[in-house]
């Protein structure tokens, strides 16, 4: 079958690979849509970050080259023994962490947290950017008929999304700001609206992405326009209640940083290619706190659920559907060209 395998920085290859065979507590699927996601350019442009190249992944067992790909939904063809939750025919989709279940962050029910965490489709064992996959039946969710695949496959990074907003000390009501509006900066918003904020502000660069930000209800604001930190005081009366920080762009923590109220709250939701300095008396002086998140936990059914009531919609969100074979030029280096592109999916076939 085709697969697309990371070999290294700006080495991916569509290449011809033997199919995925189940075994005792796997599944199979064919592969409906793969979403591209920032995770994966970080890979292709900067990695090996999750990627494991030197000794294999102590979960998958696997090590480069690795099929990449794991946003992805899909039609169960074959399940292996001892499965009975799922059955061929089921639609799916898949929530591609690997975790131990051994250690104390995952005793503690915080497995995306685990010593040994990994994702299927960075970490190996296989990835959506193929035709099938073989899975871990754990990591199965199914999609009612109302959610279409392409709606699956922005589950995955929606869970991201939702997952930062229940992390965050975010009320109802509250005033929000999310900077850097790329894919999880959109479905943010979209989490902050189903969460509750009566105000959410998107500092964006792209005249594209703010439309698409404001067509999703944000109030956008361009920072070379305004200066971001004095405009959100402005019009907040005194700073946002809760900032997400979408960029990985250094100078941006900072603003997303003093961009909140005296005792707000800024989320790093980003994964950052490079350190990044802020002066600890930002956050002291107005006892503020800045937290991270990575990947999210137990938020999928909730991600399926607010799907099937018209949130994280497809339609506004997918900027282009493009064939396996053109993922390369078509998905990774027009991400990296076009700034107006949002999400891309990927059909394997």
């Amino acid at each position: 079958m085709k697969a697309l395998r990371w070999h290294g920085v700006k080495d991916v290859r569509l290449e011809h690979i033997a199919e995925p065979t189940v075994s005792q507590g796997k599944v199979k699927i064919k592969v409906e849509w793969c979403g591209i996601c920032g995770s994966d350019l970080h890979e292709y442009t900067a990695g090996p970050i999750f990627i494991p190249t030197e000794e294999p992944h102590p979960l998958s067992k696997d090590k480069a080259p690795v099929v990449l790909g794991h946003e992805f939904s899909g039609q169960i063809v074959e399940i292996g023994e001892g499965i009975t939750n799922v059955k061929v025919g089921d639609r799916v989709v898949v929530e591609p962490i690997y975790a131990c279940g051994e250690c104390e962050n995952c005793k503690q029910g915080k497995y995306n947290l685990c010593n040994k965490m990994g994702f299927y489709g960075l970490a190996g064992g296989g990835g959506g950017f193929s035709e099938y996959a073989s899975i871990p039946v754990e990591m199965i969710h199914k999609i009612p008929e109302v959610v279409s695949y392409e709606q699956g496959a922005l589950v995955e990074p929606s869970a991201v999304a939702l997952h930062a907003v229940r992390q965050s000390k975010l009320k109802v009501g509250d005033k929000a700001a999310v900077f850097g509006t790329g894919p999880i900066g959109l479905l943010v918003i979209e989490a902050l609206k189903a969460s509750g904020a009566s105000e959410i502000y998107a500092i964006e660069l792209s005249e594209q992405r703010r439309q698409k930000a404001e067509e999703l209800g944000a109030i956008v604001i361009n920072p070379q326009e305004y200066d971001p930190v004095a405009e959100l005081y402005k019009r907040t009366g005194g700073g946002v209640d809760v900032s997400y920080e979408v960029t990985g762009v250094p100078l941006v923590l900072t603003q997303a940083i003093n961009s909140t109220k005296s005792g707000g709250e800024t989320m790093i939701v980003s994964i950052f290619e490079k350190e990044a300095s802020i002066h600890p008396q930002t956050i002291v002086l107005q006892e503020r706190t800045v937290t991270g998140i990575i990947g999210y936990r137990d938020v999928f059914p909730a991600v399926i659920s607010l799907m099937a009531k018209g949130y994280f919609s497809a339609d506004k969100l997918v900027t282009k559907r493009i064939k396996l074979e053109n993922v390369i030029e078509e998905g990774f280096e027009t991400l990296l060209k076009e700034k107006e592109q949002v999400k891309i999916l990927v059909k394997a076939e």
